[in-house]
């Protein structure tokens, strides 16, 4: 799939996308917002105080692709296994700086998936179909947040653990049930490393 973002004057960006592209793009980012749930007291009344001392989960979550989202904060896979006692540590570690940032994290992933559902669903098509998105440098940085976070998802649910595997992608036969998934992890990469470089000095 063609199209790579292009700096606009005065700052942000613009990318031309098809109706395919589109779809695809919106459709991920409803199934990340879905992922990662509604957070807490979604159906209650805002209440800010409330929610600056809201305590989240100190455990990892189940899901493999929330995991790679949140991630602990004190595990080094690349690192020895430690002792007993410093792997309790560790643990423990993650634990309470899991408690008092997941939910933070969860909020701002949200709302960059929401930036990107609300941008798509405003653009004006054009007569041969798509439109051209135009984003503002604030806009630009939810959006490459965003499509880091899509990327995330997808390379976990592919097992993506290096750049090894990266390298592996390329030569899947057409007939493999990854393709699509595949094509589109490329895809969001090249749209990813485009955006970095119109937000660039």
């Amino acid at each position: 799939m063609p199209g790579h973002f292009e700096p606009l004057p005065g700052g942000g960006a613009a990318v031309a996308l098809d109706d395919v592209e589109i779809s695809i793009i919106r459709s991920l980012a409803v199934q990340l917002l879905e992922l990662i749930g509604p957070g807490p007291g979604a159906d209650a009344p805002a209440d800010p105080l409330a929610e600056l001392f809201a305590e989240g989960p100190s455990e990892p979550p189940a899901d493999p692709v929330l995991r790679r989202l949140f991630p602990d904060a004190y595990s080094d896979p690349e690192k020895a296994p430690d002792s007993p006692a410093q792997a309790e540590e560790r643990r423990a570690y993650s634990a309470e700086f899991r408690r008092y940032t997941e939910n933070d994290l969860r909020a701002g992933k949200r709302e960059n998936a929401l930036a990107v559902i609300r941008s798509l669903d405003a653009l004006a098509p054009v007569d041969e179909g798509g439109a051209v998105l135009k984003l503002t440098p604030e806009e630009s940085r939810r959006w490459l947040n965003s499509l880091n976070d899509l990327r995330l998802a997808i390379g976990a649910r592919l097992e993506i653990t290096d750049e090894d595997d990266t390298e592996l992608l390329y030569r899947l036969p057409d007939d493999d049930p990854r393709k699509p998934m595949v094509m589109a992890y490329l895809w969001l990469g090249g749209l990813q490393e485009t955006l970095v470089s119109t937000l660039m000095p």
